[in-house]
This record gives structure tokens, C-alpha cells and sequence, in this order.
């Protein structure tokens, strides 16, 4: 991928460094890897970031790096449901009960295994970057970057709240409130590695629900969220004692569902490239619509 910009008078006399931190946004970490690969240039020309550049210079990079490819996930060959793909990034609907990420249980049953798969049968050879993780038992959609500025740029949203969230879920019981704001710290569980819990000493977790329909025992909620922390949804209303169906981490099995009844249903972000606001919409899957019926 090739980032370019044309130096203006306000910019003259400015050094590459300067214009690739102010203009492309590219972190210093970045930058040391654009220097690494040669993929600097001035006017076409390989230069250094120290080169003071001129009005109607053209300063450009390639973000290509040929030895990138280190992450190790296996590729297996499974069918990914595509929701959106460009140069830059890709957007999949994840179904439950797969996980995000390769791990000492799951090391070839991954999202991340198919989608390193379908890259590989294209001649994509990138390392595997998902900007937003979702729980193995929650579906819902899914993004991976295809570099690292555009996963620096995305990760960038997310830590300033421009990157949306929303999911649906199921409840257990009835919200005095049709609509609200939960706004309680979260921090691991003593002596657990997977649970979390509400905690004072914990990190901030935000997160406003609207009810969209009741039911005699249960409802079905929209979940936006303003902080991303692990487990959030679902620790915030087990907290309110209003655990999601199937949640048999922070509320009880259930023979309704055999898993949390989660699923992230929109997102929306400012594309790092083309600047301008991608919105992506997914139906929730039919395990939840026929918990529904």
C-alpha cells in the first residue's frame, strides 16, 4: 500500500520526519520500520527523514514489508463469511464458538486459522492483526488490518472513542430502566485468569444500553460500547443481576442457549485511507433468532 501527500507552502522547509508524524500520522515505531525497508521517499527518490522538503514535493511511503510474516498461525482452509474487504483491512462475521486468536487450546480452530488460509490462497502473506477480539462464544463482526498503519490508525480510534461498537444481547429479567448508562470499574478476579469483576481499584468501563423488547422473563437489549474492557458486557450486568442467557461465567447455563447470547452487530470507524466513516451492519445469527421466536 502507498501513502503519498504534496508538500504545501505551509509545510516548506519542514524535515520528512515531520510531515510523516504530522500529516500521516505514523507513529515513531513506525517510522523506524519504514527506514529499516527503504520505503521513504522524496519525489520518487529514497531519501532520509531528515531531508528538508520543498513546496510541490511529493513525499510518499510504501508500506510493504516482505519479511513481515512471522506470526506462526497455521492456515486452515474453513469458509469465511466476508463482510467487507479492501486494500487496507477485512471485516468477517465471526460465528460462536470460535475463537478469535490461536491459543494452547485452540491453536488450529481460530478465526484467525481461516482467515490465514483465504490470505494465503490470494498471495497475501501479512501477519494476522485483529483490531477488535470478541469472546470464542460470542458471534458477531470481527476486523483485522492488513498492516500496521492501518492497525495503528484503527487501535488510535479506539483509545480516543471514535471507533463504534454496538452489540445485541439477551437478558435474564427486567431493566427498571428502558434506557442507561452502566459506569462501573472493572479489574481481574482474584486468583483467576479468565473472570473479571466490578472493582473500585479497577479500570474504567462504560457501557449505555437501550432495551429493544421484553419479554415475560428476559429482554433484548442494544449495547453501545465506550470503553473495550475484557468481558465488559457481560460483568456489568451480571453486576446488575441480570446475566446474559447462557453465560455460565458470570450467570447459569441454560438449555435455551448453549452459549453467552452476545453478538456485536455494528461497528463504525474513519477509514485511516480514504477518510471517510464506514458503517457495518450483522444480523444476529439463527441460534439467537429462534431463542427469540
Amino acid at each position: 500500500m502507498k501513502l503519498k501527500e504534496k508538500i504545501t507552502e505551509l509545510n516548506n522547509g519542514k524535515t520528512v520526519k515531520e510531515i510523516l508524524k504530522t500529516n500521516f500520522n505514523i507513529s515513531n515505531r513506525l517510522i523506524i520500520k519504514l527506514k529499516k525497508y527503504n520505503q521513504i521517499f522524496c519525489n520518487n527518490i529514497p531519501c532520509y527523514v531528515n531531508h528538508m522538503v520543498k513546496t510541490d514535493d511529493i513525499v510518499s511511503i510504501e508500506i510493504n514489508f516482505s519479511e513481515e510474516e512471522n506470526d506462526n498461525i497455521i492456515p486452515i482452509k474453513k469458509d469465511i463469511s466476508i463482510l467487507y474487504e479492501d486494500e487496507s483491512l477485512i471485516i468477517l462475521n465471526k460465528p460462536a464458538n470460535t475463537p478469535t486468536h490461536p491459543s494452547i487450546l485452540h491453536y488450529s480452530d481460530t478465526i484467525s486459522n481461516y482467515l490465514k488460509y483465504y490470505f494465503n490462497s490470494k498471495n497475501i502473506f501479512i501477519p494476522i492483526r485483529p483490531i477488535n477480539r470478541l469472546d470464542k462464544d460470542t458471534s458477531g463482526i470481527i476486523l483485522f488490518a492488513k498492516n500496521s498503519f492501518i492497525q495503528e490508525a484503527l487501535i488510535k480510534q479506539m483509545k480516543n472513542h471514535t471507533f463504534k461498537k454496538e452489540y445485541i444481547c439477551i437478558i435474564n429479567g427486567i431493566l427498571k430502566g428502558k434506557n442507561g448508562t452502566i459506569d462501573l470499574p472493572i479489574a481481574r478476579k482474584n486468583n483467576s485468569i479468565i473472570e473479571r469483576c466490578v472493582n473500585e481499584n479497577g479500570q474504567k468501563a462504560i457501557t449505555h444500553y437501550t432495551v429493544l423488547q421484553e419479554f415475560k422473563k428476559y429482554s433484548l437489549v442494544n449495547v453501545i460500547l465506550e470503553t473495550g474492557r475484557t468481558h465488559q458486557i457481560r460483568v456489568h450486568f451480571s453486576y446488575l443481576h441480570h446475566p446474559l442467557i447462557g453465560d455460565d461465567i458470570y450467570g447459569d447455563k441454560s438449555n435455551l442457549l448453549k452459549r453467552q447470547a452476545l453478538h456485536c452487530s455494528k461497528i463504525s470507524f474513519i477509514h485511516p485511507i480514504i477518510k471517510k466513516e464506514i458503517t457495518i451492519i450483522c444480523n444476529i445469527p439463527e441460534d439467537m433468532k429462534s431463542l427469540l421466536k
